[in-house]
C-alpha cells in the first residue's frame, strides 16, 4: 500500500456535497464578486481568528504585500524577515519596494529567533514580519515586545497556522495585522488561490479594502492608486464549508503528529520537530530533519511513503536574489536546515494504518546496518 504525501481529492470528499451546495448557491445567485458569501466568510473568519475585521484577497502573498503597502512601507525602509521561510516572505517586502532582512532562526523550533531581529533592527526598520511555519507560532511575545520598544509593526505571516494557538490565542490576533493563504493544500484551504487578512486596526482595514478594489471606496471614485486583489464569491462560498470542520480537522493533523513524535522518539538518526514554549500547533506539515535526506528520501519512496521537501533553497540564495549580495555559507543555519529538511505525509485524511506504515519505514531505515 502507498501512502500519498497529500491527496486533496481525499481531502475535500469529506465535504463533496456542501461544497457542491455552495458552488449551486453562488452560480443561482448571479453575483460572483464583492457579494454576500465574501461578507458571511469574512466575519466567520473574524470571529474564528479573535480579530477585529478580515479582508479576503487573492492570496497570501497579495495579503502580505498589501498589509505593507498599507502601512506606508516602501523603498528605502527595512522589513526584518525569517532567512528560513517559503520566498514569498521575501518577496512582498520586494515587491514594495523595501528591503528584507533575514535573521536566523532558532535551532530547535526553526522560527524566527527574537534575539537575532532585536540585533538586526537599524534606522531604517520600519516591520518585523515573523513567519508561523509549519504551522506553530513565532514567539509573539518577544517580537511584538521588540514592536513596542522599537516603534516598528509586527505582521504575521500565518499562511500556514490556522487555527494555531499561542498561549491560548489564535495565530491572526497576535501582532498589528496577519496575512493568510488559503492556497489549496493549505489547513484551510480553498478550490482555487485566495488569501486574508486579519486586524484589529480599522483605519488599515479601510486602506485595505480600498487598495484591494482599484483603490475605490465609493464605485468609480478612486482616492489611492489600487489593485485588484478581491477573493471571489465562489472560493469564499467554499471556504465557509471548510472552515466549519477545520478545528475537527486540525485534532485529526495533532493526533498524527503526536504519533510521529512517539513512535519516532528513539531514532537517532532523525530530528524531529520541537514544539515551541506556549504553542498548540496545526501540523500543516511535519518536518523532519537529517543529514542524510537523500538516501531517508530515497528510501521512503521506495516504500512507497510520499514525501516532500520544503525548502530545498533558502531566499537569499535563490537567483531572484542574487542581486542582493547573498554568498553560500552567509546564514549557515538555514542553509543547514534547508539541506536537511523533509516533510513526512500529513493530512487529516491518513488513516491509522497509514501512520504506521509511515512509521515503520521511518524506523526500518533509521535502524538499518
Amino acid at each position: 500500500m502507498s501512502v500519498d504525501f497529500l491527496n486533496l481529492s481525499q481531502v475535500n470528499r469529506p465535504y463533496e456535497a456542501e461544497l457542491r451546495q455552495a458552488f449551486e448557491r453562488v452560480l443561482q445567485s448571479g453575483w460572483y464578486v464583492q457579494g454576500k458569501e465574501l461578507g458571511c466568510f469574512e466575519q466567520e473568519f473574524a470571529d474564528y481568528c479573535h480579530c477585529g475585521e478580515v479582508i479576503g484577497v487573492s492570496n497570501g502573498l497579495d495579503a502580505l504585500h498589501l498589509i505593507l503597502r498599507a502601512y506606508g512601507i516602501g523603498p528605502g525602509d527595512e522589513v526584518i524577515v525569517p532567512a528560513h521561510t517559503f520566498i514569498a516572505t521575501w518577496l512582498a517586502v520586494s515587491q514594495c519596494g523595501a528591503t528584507p532582512v533575514p535573521v536566523e532562526p532558532q535551532e530547535g523550533s526553526m522560527l524566527l529567533d527574537a534575539q537575532g531581529v532585536a540585533t538586526a533592527i537599524g534606522a531604517r526598520t520600519r516591520a518585523i514580519m515573523p513567519v508561523h511555519l509549519y504551522g506553530q507560532c513565532a514567539d509573539m511575545d518577544a517580537l511584538c515586545a521588540l514592536g513596542r520598544q522599537h516603534g516598528l509593526k509586527v505582521i504575521e505571516d500565518a499562511a500556514q497556522a490556522h487555527g494555531a494557538l499561542y498561549h491560548g490565542r489564535a495565530a491572526g490576533s497576535l501582532g498589528d495585522a496577519a496575512g493568510f493563504s488559503f492556497y489549496p493544500g493549505k489547513n484551510l484551504g480553498a478550490l482555487g488561490d485566495g488569501g486574508a487578512i486579519c486586524t484589529s486596526d480599522r483605519d488599515l482595514a479601510r486602506r485595505l479594502r480600498q487598495l484591494i478594489n482599484y483603490g475605490s471606496s465609493v464605485k468609480y471614485q478612486h482616492q489611492v492608486q489600487g489593485y485588484n486583489c478581491r477573493l471571489d464569491e465562489l472560493q469564499a462560498a467554499f471556504l465557509r464549508v471548510k472552515l466549519r470542520h477545520l478545528e475537527r480537522d486540525n485534532q485529526r493533523r495533532r493526533e498524527i503528529a503526536a504519533r510521529y513524535l512517539s513512535a519516532l522518539a528513539d531514532c537517532a538518526r532523525l530530528t524531529l520537530p520541537c514544539v515551541a514554549p506556549g504553542n498548540l500547533p496545526v501540523w500543516h506539515l511535519f518536518v523532519v530533519r537529517s543529514p542524510e535526506r537523500a538516501a531517508l528520501q530515497r528510501h521512503l519512496q521506495d516504500a512507497g511513503i510520499g514525501c516532500m521537501i520544503h525548502y530545498p533553497t533558502p531566499p537569499h540564495l535563490q537567483p531572484a536574489y542574487a542581486d542582493a549580495g547573498w554568498a553560500p555559507g552567509s546564514l549557515p543555519l538555514s542553509e543547514r536546515i534547508h539541506r536537511q529538511v523533509l516533510s513526512l505525509p500529513m493530512a487529516p485524511t491518513l488513516s491509522d494504518a497509514e501512520v504506521d506504515q509511515v512509521i515503520q519505514a521511518l524506523r526500518d531505515w533509521n535502524f538499518a546496518v
